[in-house]
């Protein structure tokens, strides 16, 4: 039941409030002072409170600003029998729902605390879900228990206390974004905006208008003023996934960001000044990037004040049967599904595993899974063939049949990994695939 507080020293007057208010099946609580008033409210969760602007012990108008402060979701109705301007203006800017006069306003008490009550409703659901937010973005919701994982956890969780500008580096799908918004609820900023933004999903233009904004008429359809991703996030943090990718002349800009906390929207020649805390990430090797000139020297060592290195799933199988589990009651729930658990075979096979695609790839194995299950458990037979065979991981230690084309692969990899002098960046333009597919193959074939 809704409850109301009303505070006023006429006890007559609080007595037919309560019978009217009453009435309306809310509870109602009185109080004829603002200092019992306040006690009120540390016993009782109050929705609403109407209150007399002239008290005992002090101004109502003051109290308001009393109580908005030590309680923020009650929403507070002040109550006078002579009513004047700079008493309510003063009265809103402390933080009231509304001000009206006794007797001239009777009538529009009790709509008044209905939409009082609808405005407080409101608040405490949106309070419920930031909680909700913060406990899954949460450090304590992180699924793991190796070393690899808990140094990582450690290191963000002594950066997020600080302002710093941080780097996470690792694999695609090792959870850099999960890491990026642990941080930032952790930090002082959390009441502020998370933003992320994939810097390689864009061209160079768009990711420009995208980050920074642009000004009206700053070229054709752009009708209006349009705010960009850093303005979005004043305050709170931004994070820039795959910042490897961002071309060279925006990388200037970022870098105008970190030093000096302005910037310019596209067509504008005044800066905007903006108070951001940026997290980067990148699958790359960004000192590579920097000796063959594909990012910013200066840049660099802006962003990775701190570095923390995220681990790939292979390094810490003893994690994956505590993310699986996870995964499966994920989408036991989602598909209306009873799964007890994952047998032991599938369990091995997924710990022997390679997983190029890490974290990720294993919540799709999962999916996929349960989906299929009929029954109530994840045997091997739902998992995909390359993992029902998974002979891949042993690769390092076997040798390689030469009708495998896999030997074909491998011998291919180390003529043109001597071509390069040992270059992997080099390597990997050759070969005409990405750096995080080459350190992958050579990881499989033990090519050193």
């Amino acid at each position: 039941m809704s409850k109301i507080l009303i505070i006023d020293d006429e006890e007559k007057l609080r007595s037919l409030l309560t019978r009217i208010i009453s009435l309306e099946g809310f509870e109602v609580i009185q109080a004829g002072d603002g200092a019992s008033a306040l006690k009120k409210l540390e016993q009782h969760e109050i929705d609403v409170v109407l209150c007399d602007v002239k008290l005992p012990d002090g101004n109502g108008v003051e109290l308001v600003k009393q109580i908005k402060e030590r309680f923020p979701l009650p929403e507070v109705i002040l109550l006078t029998a002579y009513g004047n301007i700079p008493d309510g203006v003063q009265a809103i800017k402390n933080g009231a729902f509304d001000y009206i006069t006794k007797g001239d306003d009777n009538n529009k008490i009790i709509p008044l605390v209905y939409s009082a009550m609808e405005k407080a409703g409101l608040a405490k659901r949106v309070q419920k879900l930031e909680k909700q937010l913060g406990e899954k973005h949460s450090f304590d919701n992180m699924i793991g228990s190796s070393k690899a994982i808990t140094q990582a956890v450690d290191l963000a969780k002594k950066v997020a206390q600080t302002d710093a500008t941080v780097l996470l580096t690792g694999e695609t799908g090792t959870g850099k974004e999960v890491f990026a918004q642990a941080i930032h609820q952790e930090s002082a900023r959390s009441k502020y905006s998370f933003v992320a933004i994939n810097c390689s999903a864009f061209t160079k233009d768009l990711l420009e208008g995208e980050l920074f904004g642009h000004k009206a008429g700053a070229f054709t359809g752009a009708t209006k003023d349009q705010k960009g991703l850093f303005e979005e996030a004043h305050k709170g943090t931004i994070f820039l996934d795959e910042i490897g990718e961002m071309p060279l002349e925006l990388q200037a800009k970022l870098l105008r960001v970190l030093e000096a906390g302005e910037f310019f929207r596209i067509g504008e020649t005044k800066p905007t000044k903006v108070d951001v805390r940026i997290i980067a990430a990148t699958n790359r090797d960004l000192s590579e990037e920097v000796k063959n000139g594909q990012f910013r020297e200066d840049l660099f060592y802006r962003i990775s004040v701190f570095s923390i290195q995220l681990p790939a799933l292979r390094e810490r199988t003893s994690d994956i049967p505590l993310l699986a589990a996870h995964f499966t009651r994920l989408f036991e729930v989602k598909m209306n599904k009873r799964i007890s658990g994952i047998d032991k075979e599938a369990l091995e096979a997924l710990q022997a595993h390679a997983w190029k695609g890490n974290i990720r790839e294993l919540r799709n194995v999962i999916e996929r899974a349960v989906i299929l299950a009929s029954g109530n458990s994840i045997g091997a037979d739902l998992l995909p063939m390359d993992l029902q065979n998974h002979s891949l991981p042993e690769r390092k230690d076997k040798q390689l049949s030469a009708f495998e084309l896999a030997s074909a692969e491998k011998l291919h990899i180390q003529k043109v990994m001597n071509h390069t002098n040992g270059n992997k960046t080099k390597t990997a333009e050759l070969l005409g695939i990405a750096l995080t597919t080459l350190y992958r193959k050579l990881s499989e074939y033990g090519i050193e």
